[in-house]
């Protein structure tokens, strides 16, 4: 990274405490939401909105080749490419399926198709052979289309959020559809039993904002070891 990304980097993970204390405190909407707009645009690439001048999706993916993306280094258990396809995936399930109610980005934009893959899981409970096999198989290019999509519509569904929509819980109902979809494989339960008992405010913090920083996080590390073969 740059000195100028590294203060980036810094204020990003800084301002996750301060995200997580305005956003389930309900008493500054209007901040909180502004905040994690901020963040997701940040955690996302540049392109999704083009309103920040810097983006750690950008930074993690700079100058890699597909190959790059796609390959597990030794002593990492996951790509690049199976972070993207994680977050994008838990991201979508739980903004749409969850907190809006409506259909997955990923069916209703026929993604499945242009990734070139059948997956469509969070992939919580896959082994490392099928992590690599994700990996190898997944289109590059729409698989970080795809992230951008679901960023989009997360910002679609959030923005007209009011201050006691991220007090409601998450309804049963909706909880069934993760399962009827087969967004979460029964191996993975403990997710879907987790975003049960999370409020709106707590889904836009997990998985939509934290849960992306950790991962960028972990594909720092992983993008070190790419560059270092």
């Amino acid at each position: 990274m740059t000195a100028t990304a590294e203060n980036h980097y810094r204020e990003l993970n800084r301002q996750q405490a301060e995200l997580n204390r305005l956003m389930l405190s309900f008493q500054h909407h209007e901040q909180a939401m502004a905040l994690f707009l901020q963040q997701h645009a940040r955690l996302h690439a540049q392109s999704m909105v083009g309103t920040e001048p810097w983006s750690l999706e950008d930074d993690v993916l700079e100058g890699l080749s597909p190959e790059d993306i796609r390959r597990i280094p030794a002593g990492c258990e996951h790509s690049l490419a199976w972070l993207l396809w994680h977050m994008a995936r838990c991201e979508d399930i739980a903004m749409n399926l969850l907190v809006a109610g409506s259909d997955q980005v990923l069916l209703s934009g026929g993604w499945l198709e242009m990734l070139g893959i059948t997956d469509h899981d969070t992939g919580n409970a896959m082994t490392p052979a099928e992590i690599e096999a994700i990996s190898q198989a997944v289109e590059v290019d729409a698989l970080r289309a795809y992230r951008v999509a679901v960023g989009r519509r997360t910002r679609e569904i959030v923005m007209p959020l009011s201050a006691a929509d991220l007090k409601r819980k998450v309804e049963p109902d909706r909880l069934q559809r993760v399962w009827d979809e087969g967004a979460v494989l029964p191996e993975a339960s403990g997710i879907v039993q987790y975003w049960g008992r999370r409020n709106v405010a707590g889904l836009l913090l997990m998985p939509a904002s934290r849960h992306l920083v950790t991962h960028l996080n972990e594909g720092i590390g992983v993008r070190k070891k790419v560059k270092a073969r």
